[in-house]
């Protein structure tokens, strides 16, 4: 069976009404029969029926044993970070997100949890940074926002010889491209805020476990946390994820358009994108994930910030704004928004340059987003670029 054919038929049909749909389930408490006998619902933060779903549709298809939705993808990760205790380290990946920085050193840190950064695109890199207090190991790949690619499978038997477990944070690529699990990872956090939602209007984070011993331990977390996915906004995902395989393709068919556009462009310094032949790691991309996904970044050859504003203001179809993955273009400049909480040398360091813009390429005519990034890079006072239309290799 496809990946598309089951996708859309692991959303299943409601067994009370034979609603297509999944219902929405608005209720905060469901009525007993008698103290402790119910229906396998009790009350709405420690289970739904709409969550429920949303929860069985993210565990099929990251291949996980159990999957838990949270108000957040920050909210998702905050759980994960819950399973280690005073004293354990996270062995993390240099180019990460600026909200995880955030969690990871500015709240757990006073707790006792120490982060080590790491360039993880060499697992010798890995290899060589971690302890015997290493208990987690956290991945992105692709990186946000520089798309670094790890080799998921190689540091995952790393971090199991140490005892640690893997995290890989699958945003960027979705199900879609990659399932981490069937590599080695334990543990699979999702932003469904982004690709798995992919309409810009929820906020919602997944977990996904590779055994029912640390789904069993997420669930208490998110059970004691209270950190639940509100129903309508599981459905919402639901709903998303209906399309996620037509959505990905196409996200990544553009982009890599846009990204060969950007390559032979004279404004522009280096273009970071796995789909391309020249990024680093690009054999571990297309073992990995196939397609190179929907996000595409690059450094324009005037390293100012100023000159990154200048270009993200000057965008029409692009939208100016933070989040990634929806229908409709994006821009931003990661080092004063999406990554202004790491510091400037941190950020510097893994290769998040000051005039870096980060695309997240919509579902809108190819022709016309090139068109539009021409304009805003002939507005920051670079010379006229002729587009040539290239074959699309998918």
């Amino acid at each position: 069976m496809s990946k598309t054919t089951q996708l859309i038929h692991s959303i299943p049909v409601d067994p009370l009404t034979g609603s297509i749909s999944v219902p929405i389930y608005q209720t905060s408490t469901f009525v007993q029969d008698a103290p402790g006998e119910h229906k396998g619902y009790d009350y709405a933060r420690s289970n739904n029926p709409t969550r429920a779903v949303l929860e069985n549709v993210i565990a099929e298809l990251e291949h996980g044993a159990a999957g838990f939705a949270f108000a957040s993808g920050l909210a998702a990760i905050d759980a994960v970070v819950k399973l280690l205790q005073s004293g354990d380290e996270i062995l993390a990946v240099d180019d990460i997100y600026g909200g995880a920085f955030r969690l990871f050193t500015h709240v757990y840190r006073k707790f006792g949890i120490t982060v080590n950064y790491v360039d993880t695109t060499d697992a010798s890199n890995v290899t060589a940074a971690i302890t015997p207090k290493t208990r987690l190991v956290w991945l992105e790949t692709p990186t946000n926002p520089t798309l670094k690619i790890s080799d998921i499978k190689a540091i995952a038997q790393i971090a199991h010889a140490n005892g640690s477990l893997l995290c890989v944070d699958n945003t960027f690529a979705s199900p879609a491209l990659q399932q981490p699990i069937d590599l080695g990872a334990d543990i699979v956090v999702h932003s469904a805020t982004k690709y798995l939602g992919g309409h810009s209007d929820l906020i919602a984070g997944l977990v996904v476990t590779a055994t029912d011993e640390l789904g069993s331990e997420i669930k208490f977390i998110q059970n004691a946390s209270g950190a639940i996915l509100a129903p309508h906004d599981s459905w919402l995902v639901i709903r998303g994820i209906e399309t996620l395989h037509l959505r990905v393709a196409e996200h990544s068919r553009n982009a890599l358009e846009v990204a060969r556009y950007l390559q032979g462009h004279e404004a522009v310094e280096q273009v970071y994108y796995p789909g391309l032949a020249e990024h680093h790691n690009h054999d571990v991309a297309l073992r990995q994930q196939g397609a190179g996904g929907g996000v595409v970044s690059f450094v324009l050859k005037s390293d100012t910030a100023e000159s990154a504003k200048q270009l993200v203001c000057s965008t029409q179809l692009f939208k100016l704004a933070e989040s990634l993955g929806g229908v409709k273009s994006l821009v931003c400049h990661p080092a004063t928004m999406t990554h202004k909480s790491i510091p400037a040398e941190k950020r510097r360091e893994a290769g998040v340059a000051d005039s870096l813009v980060r695309l997240s390429v919509g579902l809108e005519d190819v022709a016309d987003l090139i068109a539009d990034l021409e304009q805003a890079l002939r507005k920051t006072g670079q010379h006229k670029y002729s587009v040539q239309q290239e074959a699309i290799l998918y």
